[in-house]
């Protein structure tokens, strides 16, 4: 069931509609969630990164900064990379600093741009966990082994990542003509 009023899952980003969104997103708004859609990471990871997190074409996600409080490293995506490049982040402390410019900018701040951004465009039921649930689903299309989505991913068991899996129901037909 798609997500509604904020309650339920997020809905998966088509190729066309993140590229739609990501066009009405600031320089700063599109780097934070291109590192979303491309690390599957969450929002509250992305926006806690810091300049020295990037290290070389490997972006560090902090066990301080992750929800299961395990450091991981996930590649970069050449796509992200030049992202990163053109929004001309800062080069020490947060990635994404708040107004104040003493922290890293606010889990609402991100929320409301993109909710700001899909509302623009007419899109319903998309939230910043839109870019994690993709990302996961794409990889286990993509015949990703669940193993290195979960570890990638940092979920903490295969049961919580399986919660993130799209499976449409084309997808369900074909298993049964399988038999």
């Amino acid at each position: 069931m798609p997500k509604q009023n904020r309650h339920d899952q997020a809905e998966i980003w088509s190729a066309d509609q993140f590229e739609q969104v990501m066009g009405e997103l600031s320089p700063k708004m599109r780097s934070l969630f291109s590192i979303c859609y491309y690390t599957g990471c969450r929002v509250s990871e992305a926006r806690q990164l810091r300049a020295e997190d990037v290290v070389g074409n490997t972006l560090v996600l902090r066990k301080a900064t992750t929800k299961t409080k395990r450091t991981r490293a996930v590649p970069i995506h050449p796509k992200l990379r030049a992202v990163l490049e053109a929004a001309e982040l800062p080069s020490r402390g947060y990635l994404f600093p708040g107004r104040d410019g003493q922290g890293p900018i606010t889990r609402q701040a991100c929320d409301a741009a993109l909710r700001k951004a899909c509302d623009l465009l007419g899109l319903r039921g998309y939230s910043t966990h839109s870019n994690r649930r993709t990302w996961a689903t794409r990889l286990d299309k993509a015949g990703v082994r669940l193993k290195a989505i979960q570890d990638l991913g940092g979920w903490s068991s295969m049961a919580a990542l399986q919660r993130y899996l799209d499976v449409s129901e084309e997808e369900k037909v074909d298993a049964i003509a399988q038999l």
